[in-house]
């Protein structure tokens, strides 16, 4: 599978799509779930609602955030796919957390929610064709295709594993 070029995605993404190692950003995905299980099902609940500093995210509410970006670029990556002509709203990534009341949730029951969405996920892109990864759209105002969107995924979990190692371990 090619890479997107720098012109499919708006520059903000640019080092979540350079942080994906190689050509096969599905495989990412796969690796990264293995990882993810690994690392927080070793966390207590103690371990998972502690944030390292005043108004960080908890453990849980990181791993929450990851699940719903996930969720909406794969929503604007079907819509995009199926050749949505509307423009897909962008998200606050703060007032989500905020409103989702990750930390009342136990740990297991939200990596049981991340297997889920990661699953689909994979499912997702696994069919589709490579015209439909080649289509275009807009997001956030943005122009973005649905190739970059599969990139953005992974380079996102790839950007909180490293802040969770870094900042929580």
């Amino acid at each position: 599978m090619k890479r997107p070029e720098k012109n499919e995605y708006a520059t903000f993404y640019e080092g979540y799509i350079k942080d994906v190692k190689g050509n096969d950003p599905l495989r990412n995905l796969e690796d990264q779930f293995q990882e993810i299980q690994s690392l927080l099902q070793s966390f207590s609940e103690e371990e998972a609602n502690y944030a390292y500093a005043e108004g960080k995210w908890s453990v849980k509410e990181v791993l929450g955030h990851m699940i719903d970006s996930e969720r909406i670029m794969c929503y604007r990556a079907l819509c995009i796919a199926r050749k949505e002509k509307q423009s897909l709203p962008g998200f606050e990534q703060d007032d989500y957390v905020n409103e989702a009341n990750f930390n009342e949730r136990n740990i297991t029951n939200l990596l049981e929610d991340y297997r889920a969405s990661r699953k689909s996920t994979i499912s997702l892109f696994k069919n589709f064709t490579e015209d439909m990864l080649n289509q275009w759209g807009i997001a956030n105002e943005k122009e973005v295709t649905v190739l970059a969107l599969l990139y953005i995924i992974a380079g996102h979990e790839i950007h909180h594993l490293k802040i969770l190692k870094d900042k929580y371990l």
